[in-house]
């Protein structure tokens, strides 16, 4: 009796076990991918980055566009005086004018749009740091949910086994019926900890698909990876000065200087007065007048124009432009103080993710295991109860998602302390 009791237990197990495969493995017949490769498709797929692209490129449409000269313009005309029982004629005007420009106009648009396409590639770059670290993260945490839906399904498969072991026991006599029912009631409950595990993992997945610019869940992508290699020889120090001088919001900061003092010099330069010159002919008809006759003629005429440049009493856009320049230059010194503090919290954290992680390894689920393995021969035995298999299971659950927890979250120390530092290397 007791080895039909055991082929039972383990046609069941082995049932559920390849059950939970088979979900598994139709899921995972989508693509399998590594960070490197995720990542590297990110940059090249994701719509949002494609979009920021665009910023430099209409930013330097705008170098093309400050190089324009002014156009001339081109004026013709008629006239009659009006006149015809004296017959004064009749003849027709044409003019060609321009401005031109002084006090280095044109090269002061020509600098400000550049540094303006040099602030927007370093937007760029930081928006593609902040977005290659946001798809790391959700990377790992979709590992991280892959792990927790294994641990749940083999504590389901264990108290499953050992509801269908019961079953066999109380029939035989060996427990009450009400240790049967509760360990069938346990496996019941695990089993609703699947579903939810298994639709967390998904979801994860449908991110990762999203950073991929997918519109459809059919797409998904399957991490190929794992916790490893997440150990790095860090110089607290340097890492702080590297960050504020490399870091692509600290460039951008630095590029708002740049682009603040180079308004202000186009300000500087619009305040000074340019010369309008302008040339025409004037082309007259005959005049038959008998008192004074006049044959056919032409004129030319040229001149020039100066504007009278009152409105520069008014210093409202030079102050402006002085305000800005000061604005940037606080700025720029609160984001270097802000990459300081970023950069000493998240090396805060990634030393404490490690030293939790190696907690984890030195013991704790090796001894989680022992108990749960112990208590589970002593219950089959007969001599422990029912309720303290039940404790020793969760605990051993708690460990293990303590574990993965603690694994992600020193992936995602090392993530965050990177984008902090303005460096990358996760492989």
């Amino acid at each position: 009796m007791k080895l039909t009791k055991y082929i039972l237990s383990w046609c069941l197990l082995t049932g559920i076990a390849l059950n939970g495969q088979a979900q598994v493995d139709t899921l995972s017949l989508k693509s399998k991918i590594s960070v490197l490769q995720f990542l590297n498709r990110v940059g090249k797929e994701n719509l949002g980055y494609a979009a920021a692209q665009y910023d430099v490129s209409i930013a330097q449409a705008g170098i093309e566009t400050a190089k324009i000269f002014p156009d001339p313009e081109f004026s013709a005309g008629a006239f009659d005086n009006q006149q015809a029982k004296l017959k004064l004629g009749q003849g027709v005007t044409l003019g060609l004018g321009t401005t031109i420009e002084l006090g280095g106009k044109r090269r002061a648009r020509i600098n400000l749009a550049k540094s303006e396409t040099e602030l927007n590639k370093a937007l760029l770059l930081d928006y593609l740091r902040n977005l290659r670290a946001d798809a790391a993260l959700a990377y790992y945490n979709a590992i991280q949910q892959h792990e927790l839906l294994q641990v749940q399904q083999y504590s389901y498969q264990m108290m499953k086994q050992l509801a269908d072991a019961d079953a066999v026991r109380y029939r035989l006599g060996a427990i009450t019926e009400t240790d049967a029912r509760q360990s069938k009631l346990e496996a019941s409950n695990l089993q609703n900890s699947v579903y939810q595990n298994e639709a967390d993992w998904k979801g994860s997945l449908v991110k990762l698909s999203a950073y991929l610019g997918k519109k459809s869940a059919d797409m998904l992508v399957i991490p190929d990876g794992d916790f490893e290699n997440l150990v790095r020889d860090i110089n607290y120090q340097s890492l702080i000065s590297n960050a504020q001088t490399i870091r692509a919001d600290a460039v951008a900061a630095l590029n708002s200087k740049t682009v603040a003092e180079r308004s202000l010099a186009l300000v500087k330069a619009n305040r000074k007065v340019d010369l309008g010159v302008n040339a025409g002919l004037q082309f007259n008809g005959v005049s038959t007048n008998v008192d004074a006759p006049t044959p056919y003629h032409r004129t030319f005429n040229a001149g020039f124009s100066v504007p009278l440049k009152f409105s520069n009493h008014y210093k409202g856009d030079l102050k402006a432009a002085q305000f800005t320049i000061k604005q940037a230059g606080v700025q720029y010194e609160q984001v270097q103080q802000q990459i300081q503090v970023e950069v000493t919290q998240a090396y805060f954290n990634y030393t404490a993710a490690q030293k939790q992680v190696q907690q984890y390894k030195n013991g704790l689920l090796t001894e989680g295991k022992k108990i749960l393995t112990a208590k589970m021969y002593s219950y089959k035995r007969g001599e422990t109860s029912l309720l303290e298999v039940l404790n020793a299971q969760r605990t051993y659950n708690e460990v293990q998602q303590g574990f993965y927890e603690s694994q992600s979250n020193y992936a995602a120390a090392l993530i965050e302390l990177e984008r902090a530092a303005g460096i990358w290397d996760i492989k």
